[in-house]
């Protein structure tokens, strides 16, 4: 197999095996499909045109890009999602956030708050003390030198590099955590203010890390996603 190779427009193929298949999803791409004839065309789609018996075991939101693996066979699938479910995969993303944090002490902070789902505006969620369900996101500066073409915002205007290891995996965790300490991620549409949606022309969120043992082989296995911003 070469290495990246891209299957579909826009989705680049990182690894395959007969047990699962690396994915680098596009920001804007659905990664399964959704309500309505409109929402239909996604990377689980794609990808089950060249391979046949790849299955879905995680999901990335639509406006986030990065990696994604996907099961091939449901034996793949029942071990790769006990293995998710588990927390035995390792995630890290790479995102972009208004405003500038200090380094957290020993290196990495945590966001521990609840996260709930906002019934009269679903799919949105919030924190809730009463309701939420426990959520916990690791963060630390990111080193990488600051980004150029991808984003659109003042000179003067400041941000921070953070990366990101959920160890929870609730929908939107790490959009809604960010926004919850006052540091939503650059052109995040759903949880940050108007002037922040602005700043970027996308969502700055990127899975730019995945560790995992092979179902089949126990192999550790690790796949790296440089972000395009």
């Amino acid at each position: 197999m070469n290495p990246q190779a891209e299957i579909q427009a826009g989705i680049q193929l990182v690894y395959a095996d007969a047990s699962l298949l690396v994915l680098d999803k596009p920001s804007g791409l659905l990664s399964v499909p959704g309500k309505g004839e409109d929402k239909q065309d996604c990377l689980s789609t794609r990808v089950q045109t060249v391979y046949a018996d790849a299955l879905v075991v995680h999901r990335l939101d639509m406006a986030t890009s990065g990696l994604m693996m996907m099961a091939r066979g449901s034996q793949a699938q029942r071990r790769l999602s006990d293995a998710f479910a588990n927390r035995a995969v390792s995630k890290q993303y790479c995102a972009l956030v208004t405003g500038r944090l200090n380094p957290a002490k020993d290196g990495w902070g945590v966001i521990d708050l609840p996260i709930a789902l906002e019934w009269p505006r679903r799919p949105l969620r919030h924190i809730d003390a009463a309701t939420g369900k426990p959520s916990l996101t690791r963060w630390r500066l990111d080193s990488q030198a600051s980004p150029v073409s991808a984003i659109d915002f003042e000179h003067s205007a400041a941000f921070t590099r953070l990366v990101l290891a959920p160890e929870t995996g609730r929908s939107h965790q790490l959009r809604v955590h960010l926004a919850a300490i006052g540091h939503p991620i650059l052109g995040d549409t759903l949880y940050a203010p108007i002037e922040v949606q602005q700043r970027a022309g996308r969502l700055m969120l990127h899975a730019s890390d995945l560790a995992l043992t092979h179902p089949e082989t126990g192999q550790i296995m690790q796949f790296h996603s440089p972000p395009p911003f």
